[in-house]
């Protein structure tokens, strides 16, 4: 290749790759995320913690078969409840969805702390341990209410009715292992 050419060349491939380059430093992640309420919260976060909502925080038990109580009283047509199971399981959703707005405006109080704080340059070492400290704190209890939640309903459920469940929450191809719960 002429020498000429290897100019040309690198005169249009060079500015292109700086481009490409600087561009990739000037973009982040997060870019955007600077005009949240909450910069560690989206808003759909936030609207699902102070609405009492999972956010979630029960995966692990919603994807290995436990059904949460709000979305079997959501599909108790479908999953053919019975009218003992649809009281048992209101009886197991009211106290949760309590507790977990409770707990969820004290989590969203907790953030809106921190965010505030780092906005005002007011934020210090010693109160930004305590504000996560609490926050774990808080974020633990939900998740714990949660999934005792899920915990509590699995027995209550016949096995076919955890597989429709699962069937109508999108999770097919999942097989029920070890239901303990009994034919109610």
């Amino acid at each position: 290749m002429k020498a000429t050419h290897v100019a040309v060349l690198v005169g249009l491939v060079l500015p292109g790759a700086a481009a490409l380059a600087q561009s990739a430093q000037a973009t982040s992640p997060y870019a955007g995320q600077q005009s949240r309420r909450i910069k560690a919260m989206s808003e759909d976060e936030v609207q699902g913690y102070l609405d009492g909502r999972g956010v979630g925080l029960a995966l692990p038990a919603e994807l290995n078969h436990y059904p949460g109580p709000r979305h079997a009283l959501d599909l108790a047509d479908s999953l053919k409840l019975t009218a003992t199971q649809r009281k048992q399981l209101r009886d197991i959703y009211d106290p949760m969805h309590a507790r977990a707005l409770a707990l969820g405006r004290q989590l969203v109080d907790i953030e809106t702390a921190i965010d505030s704080a780092f906005a005002t340059r007011q934020m210090t070492a010693p109160k930004l341990g305590k504000l996560l400290r609490e926050s774990a704190r808080v974020t633990g209890e939900l998740r714990l209410t949660h999934l005792e939640a899920h915990l509590r309903v699995f027995p209550l459920l016949t096995p076919a009715q955890v597989k429709e469940y699962d069937r109508l929450r999108g999770y097919d191809g999942a097989t029920v292992h070890n239901h303990t719960g009994h034919e109610p």
